[in-house]
């Protein structure tokens, strides 16, 4: 069988006006490095290896899409997710969602959403093996977006 993996590469089409909040969020808050930079899209590398290229549209702000449960969610790992935790928050960048789940979910200027988790963290649960939160109460939380 082929075999398919996720790549270190993504882009999003996001409106040219949250371009500032974008930098912001992903170079200040979360520490990504902005590799290049022309009128229409910026790449941002975070960490080591994960490259996403924020390409600068007028186009609708598919907000009220992606906080649906629709939408694609990201994860973001930290060494240290309580620090992280609070960056993020008291950025005043981020709209949190109300997800009962002991991780931060949150949707980032341009639209994504986003969870956060600990680099040596048990995800076992998220992989469909361990124990994890109530997913009937998840349910309920994503219905309610």
């Amino acid at each position: 069988m082929t075999k398919v993996i996720f790549g270190n590469h993504s882009s999003v089409l996001v409106p040219r006006k949250d371009r500032d909040n974008i930098n912001q969020f992903y170079v200040e808050v979360l520490g990504g490095k902005l590799m290049q930079a022309d009128p229409d899209r910026d790449f941002i590398r975070l960490g080591d290896d994960f490259f996403i290229a924020f390409l600068y549209g007028e186009v609708e702000d598919a907000g009220e899409f992606h906080r649906s449960a629709r939408a694609i969610w990201l994860e973001l790992k930290s060494d240290d997710v309580a620090a992280t935790r609070k960056k993020i928050l008291d950025s005043g960048l981020i709209r949190q969602l109300e997800i009962p789940d002991p991780h931060l979910y949150f949707q980032a200027p341009g639209g994504q959403c986003l969870r956060l988790a600990g680099i040596d963290e048990d995800l076992s649960f998220y992989e469909g093996t361990g124990t994890g939160p109530d997913m009937v109460k998840i349910n309920e939380a994503l219905n309610n977006l």
